[in-house]
């Protein structure tokens, strides 16, 4: 039982040296997270801009086409009016040439709409060009920020990572999963020890008697206060 006690308590130890060297590294890799978020977000909103604007574009061009197409029939339209051979001919005629010109009206402003449409698009694209240059900018300055936060650190770092692999392999199932479930809950401090009579993770004073039984080493006991797993001084003095 002392073995397990033990081997608890340096898995905190590890655990606590690793936890020092992710607080180097400071807000980097939220901060890295964010501007990258933020950056795949404007890409995604000027692509979608750029869509639209090359759509407008085509549409117009489709339009202008259907126009030119009209106008050619109108003229033909036109030239009929004097070949007719009665008014129901020529009010027939008429109306085509109503109906086309009533067309290429509907035609016309839709591409007025679709030009405005792509003023906007363009003045939308023009103004997140600087701010996508600015926050890749940034990106890269981050990035390269904690790219040499972690290789000052990467040593220690694999010492660190492969000597808590030996212990967790130590470690029963369900100690490990307790282990883990209390430091989730209890910002990374999942095993405590007694100094001056007060368990060292939430100060709270334990029982003389439960103590007593902390220090017999033969049994796995639990803050009454925080929940933490309580190690007593002798098995913690032995693994330091």
């Amino acid at each position: 039982m002392l073995d397990r006690l033990k081997t608890l308590y340096q898995l905190q130890v590890i655990d606590d040296q690793l936890d020092e060297l992710e607080e180097l590294r400071g807000d980097l890799p939220n901060t890295v997270k964010e501007l990258t978020q933020k950056i795949n977000n404007i890409k995604a909103d000027l692509q979608e801009k750029q869509d639209k604007q090359q759509s407008s574009l085509e549409k117009r061009k489709e339009n202008e086409e259907e126009i030119e197409k009209i106008r050619e029939n109108q003229k033909k339209f036109k030239a009929q009016l004097f070949q007719v051979r009665n008014n129901k001919e020529y009010d027939a005629l008429t109306k085509e040439i109503d109906h086309s010109d009533g067309n290429i009206q509907k035609l016309e402003e839709e591409n007025a709409q679709l030009e405005n449409l792509a003023g906007t698009l363009t003045v939308d694209i023009d103004e997140l060009g600087p701010i996508l240059f600015e926050l890749e900018e940034e990106l890269e300055s981050k990035e390269a920020d904690l790219k040499e936060i972690i290789k000052l650190n990467a040593k220690e770092e694999a010492v660190l990572t492969t000597s808590r692999k030996q212990f967790e392999g130590k470690i029963k199932g369900p100690d490990y999963s307790s282990y883990m479930k209390i430091r989730k809950a209890k910002k990374g401090i999942a095993v405590a020890t007694i100094k001056r009579s007060a368990c060292s993770g939430c100060h709270n004073i334990v029982p003389s008697q439960r103590q007593l039984e902390i220090r017999r080493n033969n049994k796995l006991f639990y803050c009454e206060h925080c929940g933490r797993i309580l190690v007593s001084p002798e098995a913690a003095e032995i693994n330091q």
